[in-house]
C-alpha cells in the first residue's frame, strides 16, 4: 500500500503509471482527501491502472467524532470505494466497538481494519496477547486485512518511540496462528521493509510506502539490494567461499 500525502496530480500520475504493477492500494492518508485538489482525477488514474484505493482511518474517526457515521458511508459510496479503513488509533473507541463498525461496513465494502494506537505510550503498554485478540476480532467481524499500526513516521504501534521494531511482539503475532497473508505491516522505512521481507518473505504485505520508494522496495523483494542480496542466494555464497 502506497500512502498519498497530497502528491500533486502530475507527479502522482507519473508515479502510478510507471509503478502500478507493484502497487495494490493507494491510501489517501489521514484527512488529505478532504483538502487536496484533484481527488477524483487521482481516483480515475488509479482505476485506469487497476490500483485500488481507500481513505485514511483518521478520516473515519473524524466522522465518528462528529456522529456522522452514515455520512461516512455516503461519502465512500459517492467515490465508488470498494475498500474502507476502520481504525481507533486516535479516538476513544473500544476495540469491541471498532469491530462492530468493521462488521457493519463489511456488508457493503471490503474492510481493512487497523490495530494499534498512534499514541506511543498506549502502544507500548498493549500486550502482545491483546494485539492478537484484536486482530482475530476484526477478522471474525469481516475485515479482509488487518493493518498493524506504526504511522507514516515509524514511531508508534509495532515500533518503539525511537523507531526500533518491537521484535518480540512481531514474533508472537507471527507464531499465533493468524494468517500472515491477512496482515498488512506498516513499514515506511528501509529498515522495516527489509526486515519484514527477510522475516516473512518477499510477498509480505507492506503499507505506508512512499510513492517514490516503490521501485526501491521491489528491489528489496527481489534480492537486488544489499539488504536482501544474500538472503535469496545462499548457494552463491557457498560457491564464492569455495572459490576463495
Amino acid at each position: 500500500m502506497v500512502i498519498d500525502r497530497g502528491t500533486p496530480l502530475t507527479f502522482f500520475t507519473d508515479l502510478i503509471r510507471s509503478n502500478s504493477q507493484y502497487i495494490d492500494f493507494v491510501k489517501f492518508g489521514w484527512g488529505t482527501s478532504v483538502v487536496a485538489k484533484d481527488l477524483e482525477n487521482k481516483i480515475a488514474i488509479l482505476r485506469s491502472e487497476g490500483v485500488d484505493f481507500y481513505f485514511g482511518g483518521t478520516l473515519f474517526e473524524k466522522y465518528l467524532l462528529q456522529e456522522k457515521f452514515d455520512d461516512f458511508r455516503v461519502m465512500c459510496d459517492h467515490y465508488g470505494c470498494q475498500f474502507v479503513e476502520v481504525s481507533n488509533g486516535t479516538i476513544d473507541l473500544s476495540d469491541a466497538d471498532k469491530s462492530g463498525y468493521v462488521n457493519a461496513l463489511s456488508q457493503d465494502f471490503r474492510v481493512i481494519s487497523e490495530v494499534g494506537s498512534k499514541d506511543q505510550e498506549r502502544s507500548e503498554t498493549m500486550a502482545p496477547n491483546r494485539w492478537i485478540d484484536y486482530i482475530r476480532d476484526d477478522l471474525d467481524a469481516g475485515a479482509v486485512l488487518v493493518t498493524l499500526e506504526t504511522r507514516e513516521s515509524g514511531h508508534s504501534g509495532i515500533c518503539r518511540p525511537n523507531g526500533e521494531l518491537r521484535f518480540g511482539l512481531i514474533e508472537e503475532i507471527l507464531t499465533s496462528g493468524v494468517d500472515v497473508d491477512r496482515l498488512l505491516f506498516e513499514a515506511p522505512t528501509l529498515d522495516l521493509q527489509s526486515y519484514f521481507v527477510r522475516r516473512v518473505g518477499p510477498n509480505v504485505n507492506l503499507a505506508n510506502i512512499a510513492a517514490d520508494d516503490v521501485i526501491s522496495l521491489e528491489t528489496i523483494r527481489l534480492g537486488l539490494r544489499s539488504e536482501t542480496l544474500l538472503v535469496f542466494e545462499p548457494s552463491s555464497v557457498q560457491w564464492l567461499s569455495e572459490r576463495a
